[in-house]
């Protein structure tokens, strides 16, 4: 079996405790038209964790948690996984400790994050040197929390130019699959949209919260309604988690083509 063929065995990590957040994640992969060979599983932190990863203190909390409960037994890593993703839309420890674990341990597994995913794949569909992609998150805490980890991310010590920002709906993860009326999540997802395509020329957007799997269609009809059918209709809304997927898969397999 030649390394195109061979299994990739992604786990995708939910580091906070909600298992209906890990669903939604499951439900947008499944609109994935994804390769035979790719074998997909599930992990949803322990209760202990929090169920919605709102702030530092939360994603901390989450790596901590994490790492007592898979790094307990590295084997069981080594044995079963190819890559991990780690689906909490922020710059999360999570990325490089399991990272750290695989290699002291040496074995190969690839790692990334939905935030990491999302910042390459947006940069990666840009059409034109005047195109831009933007980020649509949760809580205020995020605004700065991002926007530093996508200069830290892309070496950038002045502003980016092809970064639009970040723009925030003031919900909470766990709002998206909590008790919030739908018809408040839209509007609010809404109005960021709107306040990230008033940036400029932006070509992408990016949702910047794993709980937003399933609304690209929100984006979508802002980004008509705010560019017009012709030029809104180009706008690509990036789903973390789906591009997470996507770029694991390869990772997996560049590193199989160039390690003897």
């Amino acid at each position: 079996m030649s390394s195109q063929q061979e299994k990739i065995r992604i786990l995708i990590l939910n580091p906070n405790s909600s298992k209906s957040m890990t669903g939604g994640m499951e439900k947008s992969i499944s609109t994935l038209n994804l390769p035979d060979n790719i074998e997909i599983s599930y992990y949803t932190a322990p209760s202990d964790s929090p169920a919605s990863i709102n702030d530092g203190t939360d994603v901390q909390t989450s790596a901590s948690v994490v790492l007592n409960d898979l790094g307990s037994d590295p084997q069981d890593l080594k044995d079963y996984l190819d890559a991990v993703l780690v689906c909490c839309f922020s710059v999360h420890p999570l990325v490089p400790r399991l990272s750290e674990l695989a290699s002291s341990n040496d074995f190969p597994l690839s790692v990334t994050g939905i935030f990491e995913a999302s910042v390459l794949t947006s940069l990666s569909l840009l059409t034109g040197p005047t195109k831009k992609w933007g980020i649509v998150t949760t809580g205020k805490y995020w605004e700065d929390h991002l926007t530093l980890g996508v200069k830290d991310f892309l070496g950038h010590e002045g502003n980016n130019e092809k970064f639009a920002g970040v723009q925030t709906t003031g919900l909470n993860a766990g709002d998206f699959h909590g008790d919030i009326p739908k018809e408040v999540i839209d509007a609010k997802l809404v109005d960021a949209t709107k306040k990230l395509l008033q940036a400029g020329d932006v070509e992408c957007v990016v949702m910047g919260c794993a709980g937003m799997a399933g609304l690209e269609q929100i984006i979508r009809r802002t980004a008509i309604e705010e560019y017009g059918e012709e030029r809104g209709k180009k706008v690509m809304v990036v789903d973390g988690v789906r591009a997470g997927v996507g770029l694991l898969a390869e990772m997996v397999k560049n590193r199989r083509m160039f390690t003897q």
